[in-house]
């Protein structure tokens, strides 16, 4: 478990804040280190695994001309994916991953590329990252870089 996933559940319940999260790169790692923390339940609304881009398009919300154009490893993507999870599962913050994590670049980008993105009622922002290793690698990489940016966001929120 990252040393952050408990600070963001104490601080989300102290101020009664929800979290959704939608992950790609991840494929749940986000939401199920939340859930190793005692009193998720009373953040962690839930996630969406949004490996397709049918899923991010069906279910997100993320626009098919987007995902056409930039492919699903782009900021704006992961924008509207952060977005979607908030408004589907009624949270506060929606927190998003999309990425790659090899063994081959994917969109155009290459390995170790990533976009995570927090949302709230305010709006969305995505931030890019390079990570370097081999897939879990990158991705447990993603899954702290993520937290930690939902940490900022907690503290910061209300």
């Amino acid at each position: 478990m990252t040393s952050q996933a408990p600070a963001v559940i104490a601080a989300a319940a102290a101020r009664g804040l929800r979290i959704a999260a939608a992950e790609s790169l991840t494929a749940g790692m986000l939401a199920a280190e939340l859930a190793t923390v005692a009193g998720a339940s009373a953040v962690l609304q839930g996630g969406v695994v949004a490996y397709q881009n049918s899923v991010k398009e069906k279910v997100l919300g993320v626009p098919a001309e987007l995902l056409r154009d930039a492919g699903s490893v782009d900021p704006a993507v992961a924008e509207h994916m952060a977005e979607g999870a908030r408004k589907l599962l009624d949270a506060d913050i929606g927190v998003s991953t999309t990425g790659v994590a090899g063994p081959e670049s994917h969109d155009g980008k290459p390995v170790g590329t990533v976009f995570i993105a927090v949302a709230t009622a305010s709006g969305a922002k995505a931030q890019g990252f390079r990570f370097e290793g081999d897939r879990a690698a990158i991705r447990q990489q993603a899954c702290a870089a993520a937290m930690e940016l939902l940490a900022g966001e907690v503290v910061r929120e209300r």
